[in-house]
């Protein structure tokens, strides 16, 4: 037996009482967005430290990070808590989306949206840890080495906030590609046989893919270009395992019928 709550199928509702119920999710996800917020503040300077730490290894001695606007030493971290705490609250707001459209789905629909669910939500955030952990490093080691002779590299705090959040999301979403591959099975779109068919179109836009959203560098882009074929193939797996397989008995009807 399942080890989650299903909201119950209710009664048809009135367009107001979806309003409302939209309302309260609503006010629900932006109450638990902002009482992180409020616990994280305490530890934006701590925060960024941790987030800037990838370029400070990589800086030359006596380089540092620097803030060119007047208000940026303050905001900036706690513009990184208010995103770092939206991150966070994943799943939460995850779940409160599903909680919406839950009652209007059939007890299979649910049992298999939930799950997607939950496997998504790992995902996304094994994808934000192989972008620190794995790109990260690469991208700043490159990149320091990279800089010309007599150029100091000194980031301005703003701007290495948005590079690194952009990426943080680009490697989150790519990560994602496992669910998106079996959704397009599930719904019909795309045929499983197919799949297979179009590994080398899947290829080149991977690399398209990783050139578009990494710095340009061949570096970073086969970081990015790699993980979405891999994750294409963990998808065509996961579809083939999920598919229903003719019984024999319909092949012999085929047969017999033939």
């Amino acid at each position: 037996m399942s080890n989650y709550h299903l909201p119950q199928q209710s009664e048809p509702m009135s367009w107001l009482h979806h309003l409302l119920e939209l309302r309260n999710r609503i006010i629900k996800s932006v109450v638990f967005v902002l009482s992180l917020f409020a616990g994280l503040a305490f530890y934006a300077n701590e925060i960024y430290a941790y987030l800037a730490d990838p370029l400070l290894r990589y800086l030359p001695t006596g380089s540092q990070m620097i803030a060119i606007e007047v208000a940026s030493p303050f905001l900036i971290p706690f513009k990184l808590a208010f995103l770092t705490a939206v991150l966070l609250s994943v799943p939460f707001l995850l779940y409160q989306a599903w909680a919406f459209v839950a009652p209007g789905l059939h007890r299979h629909e649910k049992h298999q949206f939930f799950p997607l669910l939950l496997v998504s939500t790992l995902l996304f955030y094994v994808g934000l840890t192989f972008a620190y952990f794995a790109v990260f490093p690469v991208i700043f080691g490159f990149m320091a080495t990279a800089a010309p002779q007599g150029v100091a590299i000194m980031t301005d705090i703003g701007h290495y906030l948005d590079f690194v959040m952009s990426m943080l999301v680009a490697f989150g979403a790519v990560f994602e590609v496992p669910i998106f591959t079996l959704l397009l099975v599930k719904s019909g779109i795309v045929e499983y046989h197919s799949l297979k068919d179009k590994r080398g179109y899947v290829i080149v836009a991977a690399f398209i893919i990783g050139a578009i959203l990494s710095p340009p560098d061949v570096i970073s882009q086969t970081l990015m270009a790699v993980p979405i074929w891999l994750l294409f193939e963990i998808g065509v797996l996961w579809a083939y395992f999920s598919t229903p397989k003719p019984r024999p008995t319909d092949a012999l009807s085929t047969t017999t019928d033939s």
